[in-house]
């Protein structure tokens, strides 16, 4: 049976050439898609962890949830400690701490609400690789009173480099507190909303304005992404839940989850037409194929052979041709893939972003298998009404309809 089918493919060889076209095409196709939007999972995932959030945080139960409105109800009080158990872990990278504020930026004419972030300027700058200085420079362990500055607060106070501001907040007791600043840089980040309202000051800086010696969340920056849930996990475990709790990347930026889900069903659509647009172009040519070898198929029934030995022969080629057409089309997918993630494709900024960026098709083994898939399943999907209609049309009938 594997012998004849092999032949008949090479007998054929314009059709199973128009054949292996729709199929490779198809497949070629599903590879180069299903890799490109893989890639913006990829790049939007290390673009939110490496510009806010790192890969986790570890702050006090109930600070996700109203922390925003009142940090200071909110604080680890040593923090050392916790930050050493946590960096003893063999994934983790390393270990930052912050302390948030929110209040009133002052340039002498005008006042602007922001947010703050007291932060480890030199594990800050390490952590952060996404975020863009587009003015000045990043902040450094010697900045005791330096300020970077969101884009969007630079551009509502017209500040600039070596400017000098003030920053006056409500302290937890209650009392009104400021501290001067001398803006270092500009920064701009995957978030537009969040670059028109934050900056960051050193850690010691946010400690004297806020006269607390506390930090608000642990952000734990690990050495691949994909081990997040399972020090996630961990963490959970360890720490006790009545005191602190554990927020992954995806869990603090549900906007990705959003985008990823809204991606996932336009890929999902996608699949879909491929799969009718290569079904359709193959029972094209399998149908014209089969109904002009019906004298063929009668003479094998006239000699004995049964019906279903018939369905077995055209699902053999059908499916021969359709692994060969899958894996060419799997050949050509990675070529183009490789070809067109060496020159790159210039991306505009996603929706509420301010960065573009170089878009890439990834080589994905899962993409590849349903690429594949997709090609074999529309190829003997194609193949069914007409071996069902060849096996049962009478001998007499199939010997005289080559005649």
């Amino acid at each position: 049976m594997f012998k004849l089918a092999l032949r008949n493919i090479f007998r054929h060889r314009f059709r199973t050439a128009v054949t292996l076209a729709a199929i490779v095409f198809g497949v070629c196709g599903l590879v180069l898609s299903g890799g490109f939007v893989r890639d913006i999972f990829i790049q939007l995932a290390e673009a939110l962890i490496h510009s806010q959030s790192g890969h986790l945080q570890v702050s006090p139960t109930g600070y996700f949830s109203y922390g925003s409105r009142s940090p200071e109800k909110y604080v680890i009080e040593a923090p050392d400690r916790l930050q050493a158990v946590i960096a003893a872990m063999p994934q983790v990278d390393d270990v930052l701490m912050r302390v948030h504020f929110s209040g009133l930026l002052n340039n002498g004419r005008t006042d602007w609400p922001i947010i703050g972030e007291g932060v480890q300027a030199s594990k800050e700058s390490k952590l952060s690789s996404f975020m863009h200085i587009v003015a000045g420079r990043q902040l450094t362990d010697a900045d005791d009173f330096g300020a970077l500055v969101g884009q969007g607060v630079a551009q509502a106070l017209k500040l600039a480099p070596g400017d000098r501001v003030t920053v006056l907040l409500s302290t937890a007791d209650g009392a009104l507190n400021n501290i001067d600043l001398e803006v270092i840089g500009v920064f701009q980040s995957f978030s537009k909303d969040f670059d028109a309202r934050a900056i960051r000051i050193p850690l010691k800086a946010a400690h004297e304005l806020l006269g607390s010696q506390g930090v608000n969340t642990l952000v734990v920056s690990l050495k691949r992404t994909s081990d997040t849930e399972r020090v996630a996990a961990a963490l959970r475990a360890t720490l006790p839940p009545p005191k602190f709790e554990v927020r992954t990347w995806v869990q603090l930026n549900d906007f990705y989850e959003k985008t990823i889900a809204l991606y996932e069903q336009q890929f999902g659509f996608l699949q879909l037409i491929i799969l009718a647009m290569v079904l359709l172009s193959v029972a094209n040519s399998v149908n014209m194929s089969v109904f002009e070898r019906v004298g063929e198929f009668g003479t094998m029934v006239a000699l004995g052979n049964r019906a279903r030995q018939v369905r077995g022969l055209i699902f053999t080629e059908t499916a021969m041709v359709g692994m060969i057409g899958g894996l060419l089309g799997l050949a050509l997918g990675i070529a183009l893939a490789l070809l067109i993630s060496a020159i790159g494709i210039p991306m505009p900024p996603p929706p509420n972003a301010n960065l573009g960026y170089t878009g890439f098709i990834r080589v994905v083994p899962g993409v590849l298998a349903l690429a594949f898939a997709v090609g074999l399943a529309a190829t003997l999907l194609a193949a069914i009404l007409p071996a069902v209609r060849v096996s049962r049309m009478p001998v007499v009938d199939a010997l005289r309809a080559n005649v």
